[in-house]
């Protein structure tokens, strides 16, 4: 894209601010700027006008999830279903990797955080840990781990496992791609600038893994090897059990879409997002969004029907994704902290809420799916999730569970 080409988008959408330092870069930040104008998308600004006006929900009801008890009735025969899977190459893992340890003090990608005491442990080291576990289980089949990282902390993050030998990973069974990108902006949708060669941007969401990965050309790759199923996973539970035989053998054997680790809500007003039906089909309620009504309804059992949090650890059936992949996903609108330059070209980062980024969520992705199976883990052992340096969901509260889980820090 040349000046000229670049001046005319900008126009379409009213963002020519986006050229107010041009003249005064160098020719290699011009075109850094360029390319990032073509390359983005300004037609989600017009969502601004929904901020704080979401779409309304469905119809409700409750969605019943695999139990402790049963999993462990079956889980010989759930086992032997999901190291057959593996060892058949039908399954893959994706790391959704592309955040930041700001919240917990932190320039560098989180992942890289170190949540040891006594030695070294990394986030992705305890990852890696855990997915070699289940290679072990499936005779050393090993399976191809997807990274998905940001343009904020690709470089950064490829150079650290590099580093690190992959924590022990088998390098070539390793791909790095890259998540899409948003612009974001002000209240009235006009995008902020980080730099002023460059467009503000924040990740499009923890629903853009799949278009990231067609976009980066890695269908074929998933093709080509006969990949069936993908368990995607966040980067921030230390404890999670990745692509775990026994629930790959549950969520092969009741032939849904979509299977989903859940968690037993510790209390009726925990803050996690729910697995339910919504008008019938697979779907997440909010904690927000659970009435009166839905807090008190009861299951079969006498247990409260909406008791099942998840955790961001889910095992989507490959072709069923290719077929949302078809699909535009709702796109949403939150508000946010947005570094940003002000007027006189300086670098701030606002104390409150400043503007908007723009979201897909892969609770959009689940809906459009025919069947889902919640699949209870415990608690103490499958969720230690690090969202804060102290108090809860923290590296406190989470060293805490490594310990009782015998991992040494």
């Amino acid at each position: 894209m040349n000046l000229e080409e670049a001046k005319k988008k900008l126009e379409q959408f009213g963002q020519q601010h986006v050229l107010k330092y041009y003249d005064g870069l160098t020719t290699e930040q011009q075109q850094e700027l360029l390319e990032q104008i073509e390359a983005t998308d300004f037609s989600v600004l017009k969502k601004c006008s929904e901020l704080g006006k979401a779409g309304g929900r469905g119809t409700f009801s409750p969605l019943a999830a695999m139990q402790l008890d049963e999993i462990a009735a079956n889980r010989e025969q759930f086992t032997k279903t999901g190291v057959e899977t593996i060892k058949a190459g039908k399954v893959a893992a994706v790391l959704l990797a592309g955040g930041m340890g700001t919240r917990l003090g932190s320039d560098n990608p989180k992942g890289m955080y170190d949540i040891g005491i006594t030695k070294h442990v990394y986030i992705f080291q305890r990852i890696i840990e855990n997915l070699l576990d289940t290679v072990k289980q499936a005779d050393g089949s090993w399976i191809h781990l997807f990274i998905m990282t940001s343009e904020k902390n690709h470089e950064a993050t490829v150079r650290f496992m590099k580093e690190h030998d992959y924590f022990g990973y088998r390098a070539d069974r390793i791909t790095f791609f890259k998540q899409d990108m948003a612009p974001a902006s002000d209240y009235n949708g006009k995008v902020y600038m980080e730099a002023q060669n460059r467009i503000s941007t924040s990740p499009n969401g923890n629903a853009g893994w799949f278009s990231s990965m067609l976009k980066a050309g890695l269908d074929q790759t998933l093709h080509a090897e006969g990949i069936e199923w993908i368990d995607v996973f966040a980067v921030d539970n230390v404890l999670q059990r990745i692509a775990d035989p026994c629930f790959v053998g549950a969520t092969v054997s009741r032939k849904v879409s979509v299977g989903s680790k859940v968690v037993r809500k510790n209390a009726p007003d925990e803050k996690v997002g729910v697995m339910c039906l919504e008008d019938g089909k697979p779907s997440i309620v909010e904690y927000y969004e659970l009435s009166d009504e839905m807090k008190d309804a009861k299951d079969a059992n006498g247990d409260p029907a909406y008791n099942y949090g998840v955790i961001l650890n889910y095992l989507f059936n490959e072709p069923a994704l290719e077929k949302i992949a078809r699909k535009e996903l709702p796109l949403h609108v939150v508000e946010k902290k947005i570094p940003c330059l002000d007027a006189d070209g300086n670098l701030v980062k606002p104390e409150q809420p400043n503007g908007c980024k723009f979201e897909q969520l892969v609770l959009d992705m689940i809906h459009e799916l025919d069947s889902c199976l919640p699949y209870e883990v415990v608690r103490e052992h499958e969720f230690a999730p690090i969202k804060n340096k102290t108090g809860v969901d923290s590296v406190e509260s989470a060293r805490e569970l490594c310990e009782k889980n015998h991992i040494e820090l």
